[in-house]
């Protein structure tokens, strides 16, 4: 099970660097286009709409991120954080579709669980 959830954890990264570029492409795209129109006013709300929608996707991609980076220490909040964001990526047919569905299977299987609960357990044995 461990490779599943390293697998998992590869693919919220991956997701989330591909929503870090989409969001730079975006603002990037949508300044260009603000260029092209000649009118200032146009110019000035196609500078709000990029930042505003480049904001929100980076925003969104944080979580996924470092929750995906903390799944490879096993953390249990990781796991959870993984799980919530794969049941909102249910909605983003079909790719967020089948990683989300993919994620919650790994994620809930007894073994899973259990070797979240054993590296909680030696971690705080340690201390």
């Amino acid at each position: 099970m461990e490779g599943h959830i390293r697998t998992v954890a590869t693919l919220h990264i991956a997701l989330s660097i591909l929503g870090f570029f989409g969001a730079i492409i975006l603002s990037f795209f949508f300044s260009i286009i603000g260029n092209f129109v000649g009118c200032s006013e146009a110019e000035f709300v196609f500078h709000i709409i990029a930042t505003s929608l480049s904001l929100f996707l980076f925003i969104l991609s944080i979580p996924g991120f470092i929750a995906g980076l903390a799944l490879y220490k096993y953390k249990e909040w990781a796991r959870i954080v993984i799980l919530i964001i794969s049941a909102l990526k249910l909605l983003s047919f079909p790719v967020g579709t089948a990683v989300g569905a993919y994620s919650i299977w790994v994620l809930v299987q007894r073994e899973s669980i259990d070797l979240f609960n054993q590296t909680e357990d030696s971690t705080s044995t340690k201390q």
